[in-house]
Parts: C-alpha cells; sequence; structure tokens
C-alpha cells in the first residue's frame, strides 16, 4: 500500500480549511503508486486527490510538476489541476511533508492493454508533447543515460544473486549505451513515466494523464520509447508488434518523427528499459522487511533490454 505517512483526521481538517472545498466528509488512502503518499479526499464541493511528497522527490522540484500539470490543462491535456489556497498558494505542508490537492480525474487504467488503449495512448503522448512545447520549464532528467551506472554500481556486486552474469552483461550494455547515446534529437517536455497506471480510460478512450513527477527535458522520442516497453509486451514478455505498430502510427498522426527518431528508436527502447532495469534492481536489492511497497522484478526490464538488442531495424517495431 502506499501510503508512507498517516495522515491524522484533524490535521486533515485544518489543512482542508485553507482550501475553498467545504467540509472533510471522509478520506482513505489509495493502494496504487511507490513514490507518495497519496489519498483520495470527499469533501463538500467534491472529490480531490491529496498528495503527500515523500523523501525520493526534490522539494525544489515541485513548482515544475506543477505548473506543468496547469499548463497541459489550460492547452486541453486532460491531467490533475492543483488547486490553490485562499492565499494562491498550490504548495502546502501536511504532516511535514509537501502537500498538494488536485482535482479528481474519473476514468481507470486498463490491466491489460489491447491495440485500441495503445493507438490511443500513441495520440495522446503526442498531443502531450506538442501542447508542452511553450513551456518553459526547466528541469533536467535526473534519470537518462549519464545516471544509469552510479544506479547499478550501488548494487551491481549483489545483482547476480538474481541471475547468473547478470553483473557483467549489464555493465557491458551501460557501456554500450552510454558510448551511443543519441543527443541531438528533437527536445520537449516529456512524461517519462507513462505506464498503463498512469492512462486513465472511459469507454476505451483517454479520459486522462497523471503522475507527472519523473516530467522533465529530454528527447520526445525517449518518451516513445518508454511506452513502448510499458505498453507492447505481454505477460510473457513477448513483444507485441500490432501495438508497437498502432501506437507509432497514432503518434506520428499527430506529431511527426524525424527520420533520425525513428533510426534511433532501437536505441532509446534499449536505454529505457536499463532505466527501469537499474532502479527496479536497486529497489529490489534494498526492499525493507515490512515495507507496504512490493518491489517489481527487475528481470522482466532485462529481458526488454535483450530483446532490443537483438532489434536490427525499427521495421521490427511494426514499421517500414
Amino acid at each position: 500500500m502506499a501510503v508512507y505517512t498517516e495522515v491524522p483526521d484533524e490535521e486533515l481538517t485544518d489543512f482542508l480549511a485553507g482550501y475553498d472545498v467545504g467540509a472533510l466528509l471522509s478520506f482513505k488512502g489509495i493502494a496504487e503508486g511507490v513514490e507518495n503518499t497519496n489519498y483520495l479526499v470527499h469533501a463538500e464541493r467534491g472529490s480531490y486527490i491529496l498528495t503527500l511528497y515523500e523523501k525520493r522527490v526534490d522539494p525544489t522540484d515541485l513548482p515544475f510538476f506543477l505548473e506543468l500539470m496547469e499548463h497541459l490543462s489550460e492547452k486541453g491535456v486532460t491531467c490533475p489541476l492543483p488547486l490553490h489556497d485562499r492565499d494562491g498558494n498550490s504548495l502546502g505542508t501536511l504532516c511535514g511533508r509537501p502537500a498538494a490537492l488536485m482535482t479528481f480525474l474519473e476514468g481507470l487504467w486498463v490491466r491489460k492493454p489491447r491495440v485500441h488503449h495503445c493507438r490511443a495512448l500513441g495520440d495522446t503522448l503526442a498531443a502531450m508533447h506538442k501542447a508542452a512545447l511553450d513551456f518553459d520549464g526547466r528541469r533536467r532528467n535526473a534519470l537518462s543515460a549519464t545516471d544509469w551506472r552510479p544506479i547499478f554500481a550501488a548494487v551491481a556486486d549483489r545483482a547476480d544473486t538474481l541471475q547468473w552474469g547478470l553483473a557483467e552483461e549489464m555493465e557491458a550494455e551501460l557501456t554500450y549505451l552510454e558510448a551511443n547515446w543519441p543527443t541531438d534529437l528533437p527536445e520537449g517536455v516529456i512524461h517519462a513515466d507513462l505506464f498503463p497506471d498512469n492512462v486513465f480510460f472511459l469507454k476505451d478512450r483517454v479520459s486522462g494523464l497523471i503522475d507527472f513527477y519523473f516530467a522533465c527535458r529530454d528527447s520526445l522520442a525517449y518518451d516513445i520509447a518508454v511506452c513502448l516497453n510499458a505498453w507492447c509486451f505481454e505477460p510473457d514478455l513477448s513483444f507485441n508488434v500490432t501495438k508497437a505498430r498502432a501506437l507509432l502510427n497514432a503518434y506520428a498522426g499527430r506529431r511527426r518523427l524525424t527520420e533520425a527518431e525513428y533510426a534511433s528508436l532501437p536505441l532509446l527502447a534499449r536505454g529505457a528499459a536499463m532505466r527501469f532495469f537499474v532502479t527496479r534492481l536497486y529497489d529490489w536489492l534494498n526492499h525493507p522487511p515490512g515495507a507496504f511497497v512490493r518491489p517489481k522484478d527487475p528481470l522482466e526490464y532485462a529481458k526488454r533490454i535483450r530483446f532490443h538488442r537483438s532489434v536490427s531495424s525499427t521495421s521490427e517495431y511494426g514499421l517500414d
């Protein structure tokens, strides 16, 4: 359960008094998510999401995230909208944590994405990228190619406890990625974590995007690569080329990719898989006994890396 900070009724009541939402009716913790504490709050004037930002989030990044969501909302991209308190602030403090109150989005995330879900995702991702082009906030990707090795190095001596030879294999993979990582692709604001549980659907249409707390400026095509990894592999970890084709064609229908972006997709997909492999590996090997959140299996992303390493051209993702 992703509730790291327990909020007493009295403190939440005092916090909500600063907003024009009416009296607190009820609230409960939200089980999904791994980075922050989230509550569903019911007040007299509606339902809201309360987020308390835990220690892994840099407080200096929070204005970027909140302002980005406001910008995207103004541009027609449905996402949580931070509420401002009576003093005009979108960020407050609750139980010693930075905290924000957000609008509630209707919809459900899909546990087993189908081809039409991937198509809708591709279109929405391109719309988000275009909507953020004139957003002037700045935040570097703290989990880009230069950041993966230090995370891996912290646990490399234990990597082979998961699978023999894993440390040597991933050391070589990191060396290759660092030497070949593209630096001249079109850039903009990316979500960087657009897994199925961060995309809400209503009647097979995207009803909103959530969890922008890895958003940053980086290669736009890298965001596509994250989605290829998150949406286009089946439970047995086979790659579904039909889903990939639907995602990529829908994206290109709204924002045309350059030839360099197309050509770089296999490498970007390897890198995106490495990003989640190293963070999952670190969490897996440093999981405290009795913790509420169950760490995710890093070997799922090791297998994705191996698949992308075997790809010789973008056509293997379903494109000519």
